[in-house]
């Protein structure tokens, strides 16, 4: 039943994911290649505020509402941005994603928590559920981008003028499906999740759905403020979170300490991974559109359907990760050491990027097909080196008191490294749009600063695993 609540939540969050751009830039800046900067920023932009939003969403469910009602209430306010953000106009454009931004926060958070309530800590088959509700997420992820292209370019519009009306709006329908579905599957939940005794009323849904409304407003104007305020409201927020943490580990002495820096450490490179791995959704898209040779014979391979490749790759290749981990025994590789090959993976890819901008342009200023292929099929090997790890990390590393707070601090840096994605990408395509030359610097400065992260992390991962004091 989770399965299938969280299939339809990721069916809406990457039905949308390919559109964004290419609607900001055909419907707000009259389809103009300069438009497209923007487009990266405010996207960008709308991912961090949705890691930093799972922070207080998880603290609602905690303290206020209980699991079931926060799910529930987040898939409805979900919903209502998703048709939102359908309107042309631009106002009510970002409103939507702020309402999106809002309902995301009460929703994911609390529907991967649930899977984790199902099974004791000792169960045989917590894994094995935590795998299917895993599978769930990439196949809504992987279905998405192809329903919704054919609705927007085959059945509701053209290529030349695609119906992002109708990519919003299937979203949104995803959406209450899921809804739906959770409303009525609940109660083979019998009881887990549900709010305590004493939080059973209407009163506390009604508090929420206040702070909803309040928080909306206050979402929208980070989102209009821009990227580059954003990210310094973002890093205040960081460095308090750090500072507490900091604070709870000096408390308690030497071994928490060294974690807490440790884990603080991870967090530096972890926004870098996601500052490059997220430019799938900004300037690759743009680089797909304009730049990539996507035809075959009398068939144009669809921008969106690059956005289906991590999810297939992920599904394919995360058993032989897995297989890898287990056959090196003794030798598996540390936690910062798993992060570096995270990061010189997604260098990898971006060291592709380069050969095949400056080696492989055709007399039309196009690259070959198969090279932003490998690109997201790369990028997905860094990620799963990198990002199931990370929240395991966190439940070993910070101070049992503030466990809590240090998921907020994984989340936020993730966060930071989405919006730090959106600058980049805005930097990529220029003032004039993309170009083979624009996106060539760019991705080589993705690259250096990739490879030169990951080489730096093998360095000093002896230093941070003897921080680590023997976790593994």
């Amino acid at each position: 039943m989770l399965f299938m609540t969280e299939f339809w939540e990721r069916f809406a969050f990457y039905g949308i994911r390919w559109a964004l751009v290419l609607y900001i830039v055909a419907q707000f800046h009259g389809g103009q290649a300069s438009g497209q900067a923007s487009a990266g920023s405010t996207y960008g932009a709308y991912l961090a505020l949705v890691y930093a939003a799972a922070i207080f969403g998880g603290y609602v469910a905690d303290r206020v509402l209980g699991y079931q009602r926060s799910i529930l209430i987040g898939a409805a306010v979900m919903a209502a941005g998703l048709f939102l953000i359908a309107v042309p106009d631009p106002s009510t454009f970002k409103l939507g994603l702020a309402t999106v931004v809002v309902g995301n926060g009460l929703f994911k958070p609390n529907i991967s928590t649930m899977v984790g309530k199902l099974y004791s800590v000792a169960d045989p088959r917590r894994d094995s559920g935590f795998t299917i509700f895993y599978m769930g997420i990439n196949l809504g992820a992987m279905i998405a981008p192809w329903l919704t292209q054919q609705l927007a370019e085959r059945i509701f519009g053209t290529e030349a003028m695609p119906s992002y009306k109708m990519v919003f709006i299937a979203a949104g329908i995803g959406m209450l499906i899921s809804l739906v579905w959770f409303w009525f599957g609940r109660r083979q939940l019998k009881g887990i999740g549900a709010p305590a005794e004493n939080a059973v009323g209407l009163a506390r849904i009604f508090y929420v759905l206040i702070g909803a409304a309040v928080a909306i407003p206050l979402v929208y104007l980070m989102l209009a403020s821009g990227a580059q305020v954003l990210q310094l409201i973002l890093s205040a927020l960081f460095v308090a979170l750090a500072a507490m943490l900091l604070v709870e580990g000096f408390r308690n002495g030497k071994v928490a300490r060294d974690k807490v820096i440790a884990m603080l450490i991870i967090f530096a490179f972890n926004v870098l991974f996601w500052m490059f791995f997220e430019q799938a959704g900004s300037s690759f898209t743009f680089l797909a559109e304009n730049i990539v040779n996507r035809r075959f014979g009398d068939w144009t391979f669809p921008t969106a359907w690059f956005q289906s490749v991590n999810s297939l790759a992920i599904i394919t290749i995360a058993p032989l990760i897995a297989w890898i981990w287990v056959k090196m025994g003794r030798f598996n590789p540390s936690i910062s050491r798993k992060f570096g090959l995270g990061l010189l993976f997604n260098g990898v890819a971006f060291l592709l990027l380069m050969f095949a901008l400056s080696s492989l342009v055709d007399d039309a200023g196009k690259i070959p097909f198969w090279s932003l292929f490998m690109v997201y099929v790369i990028q997905s090997v860094g990620e799963l080196c990198l990002s199931p790890i990370g929240l395991s990390m966190v439940t070993k590393l910070a101070p049992l008191r503030l466990v809590g707070f240090g998921m907020g601090g994984w989340f936020l840096s993730t966060g930071i490294g989405n919006n730090l994605s959106g600058i980049f990408a805005s930097h990529v395509s220029g003032e004039t749009g993309m170009s083979v030359n624009s996106a060539l610097a760019g991705y080589t400065f993705g690259f250096w600063a990739l490879i030169g992260a990951g080489v730096l992390l093998f360095l000093v991962a002896p230093l941070i695993n003897r921080l680590m004091h023997g976790v593994k």
